[in-house]
């Protein structure tokens, strides 16, 4: 199916106006943040574009048929590979997500549960090894001046409190008391939650801070020719992505490694060493349990020692003289 621009008579429609209140919706009474709100209205605007639907009658089976074929045959950024099932998914969630809001507000539409996600396979989540990590986090301790001091305070917060690259981003000085162990960070969907940090954290953040002369409330910022002129020097998340990149390399680690490579090796780390999966959904801050299980299949090593732990002491694992 060709795809449709948004014409003036499209963007007046009534679903039009359904989706700014969806929209609204989201932020006012949900308290979701801005990015996912805008990511909710690429996807709606997008099925809106393909299907040309412009009243909520126009939401058919068909519809949204037509629009999955479309989804599976757009191109992905890989050369000759289509839209991941994953990413396809994420259009299917939104508007499934509108079509509840509609039924909420007592208009007759597609039932949301006539909408089956595609299936996908576990996620392949890349963990680093303890040798790996412990030569990142080390990696710039070889560096002199701020820049290193502020690398190594980086690495060390994101291992030891799992945060987001956009939780660590949005951290500003006062956010973080260095007379504590802890401190509180703003997530996903506007929610606080606590994170903890390790003593190899605590002593490179407060290396860091003693070493800045600047009054920029950021927690971490540009140093070097970057920061000059006046500009807000607030690192970003693809500012730190580059620092992460940087060190990998330098640390000898061949794969690709990123700030969530560093969220999984927290997560893991907890699991492997015998934290409880509910609490690291916590401290993670999941809303579901489901999302921090992907985790577990990396823990599942332990296993054989748990088999050979409680499945053999009530039976010895010896032929007797008649099997021998």
């Amino acid at each position: 199916m060709a795809f449709q621009s948004v014409s003036k008579a499209v963007s007046r429609s009534p679903m039009w106006r359904w989706k700014q209140e969806f929209l609204t919706y989201l932020e006012v009474e949900r308290g979701r943040a801005l990015r996912t709100i805008a990511a909710y209205d690429r996807y709606l605007t997008r099925f809106l574009q393909v299907s040309g639907a412009r009243r909520v009658e126009d939401i058919t089976d068909e519809a949204v048929r037509t629009f999955r074929l479309w989804l599976n045959r757009q191109p992905a950024r890989e050369r000759g590979a289509t839209l991941k099932r994953r990413t396809q998914n994420y259009y299917l969630i939104a508007l499934r997500a509108f079509l509840k809001f509609l039924r909420r507000r007592g208009v007759a539409t597609l039932a949301p549960e006539r909408i089956e996600l595609a299936k996908v396979g576990e996620r392949d989540i890349e963990v680093l090894t303890p040798q790996e990590l412990e030569r990142l986090l080390q990696a710039p301790a070889r560096g002199k001046g701020i820049r290193a001091l502020r690398d190594r305070a980086l690495l060390e917060l994101l291992f030891s409190t799992g945060l987001r690259v956009s939780e660590l981003t949005n951290l500003n000085r006062d956010d973080v008391d260095l007379q504590r162990d802890e401190f509180s960070v703003r997530g996903k969907g506007d929610k606080v939650r606590l994170v903890f940090l390790t003593p190899a954290a605590k002593e490179a953040l407060r290396a860091y801070l003693s070493a800045r002369t600047d009054t920029h409330e950021a927690l971490f910022v540009q140093h070097g020719p970057r920061a000059r002129g006046g500009r807000e020097t607030r690192l970003t998340p693809r500012s730190v992505e580059r620092i992460v990149k940087h060190y990998a390399a330098a640390a000898g680690i061949p794969q690709r490694v990123t700030p969530h490579t560093l969220r999984h090796s927290f997560a893991t780390d907890l699991l492997r060493n015998g934290a409880d999966i509910r609490a690291v959904q916590v401290l993670l801050g999941h809303a579901h349990l489901a999302t921090t299980q992907i985790y577990t299949h990396i823990t599942d090593r332990h296993l054989r020692e748990v088999h050979r732990r409680f499945h053999s002491r009530h039976r010895r694992y010896r032929q007797s003289p008649r099997n021998a």
